[in-house]
């Protein structure tokens, strides 16, 4: 093997090594890089002023209104409902249908109920829930 053939592969092989950990973590399917700050960790909780003009919608059962990556419906008097917005198939950004009443993801037709639960994938894990607690016209996700 001649010296220039040697440093060219060497080259090559170096290259490789290097840049296949990026390629491969590129593909992980791990789902904790689908939300790097959910609420519930330490410091993470969301608060919502119900008096806002921002969350006016959610003055009315059966309304809901977007923060962050969480979507936040109103399901009773005094009961809230949130989810993840992060799609449980590969992390597209869903979205609430109201003409349906369902959670839609653009990307690969997934569909959840506004509980959460997969009504059709190819997502197989509901949405992510969050507790929410209201107190006086505050709504505080975790």
């Amino acid at each position: 093997m001649e010296r220039i053939d040697f440093i060219k592969k060497f080259a090559l092989g170096g290259s490789i090594l290097l840049t296949a950990p990026v390629i491969f973590s590129s593909c992980s399917d791990d789902d904790e890089d689908l939300e790097p700050n959910p609420p519930g960790n330490s410091g993470n909780d969301i608060t919502i002023n119900l008096t806002s003009s921002t969350y006016a919608s959610l003055g009315t059962v059966g309304g809901y209104a977007y923060t962050g990556d969480i979507i936040v419906f109103r399901t009773g008097q005094s009961t809230y409902l949130a989810l993840s917005k992060v799609c449980t198939h590969q992390g597209c950004t869903v979205a609430y249908s109201h003409s349906d009443g369902n959670v839609l993801c653009p990307c690969h037709s997934s569909r959840f109920s506004t509980g959460g639960a997969v009504l059709n994938g190819p997502a197989t894990s509901s949405l992510k829930k969050y507790d929410v607690e209201k107190d006086g016209d505050t709504l505080t996700i975790s």
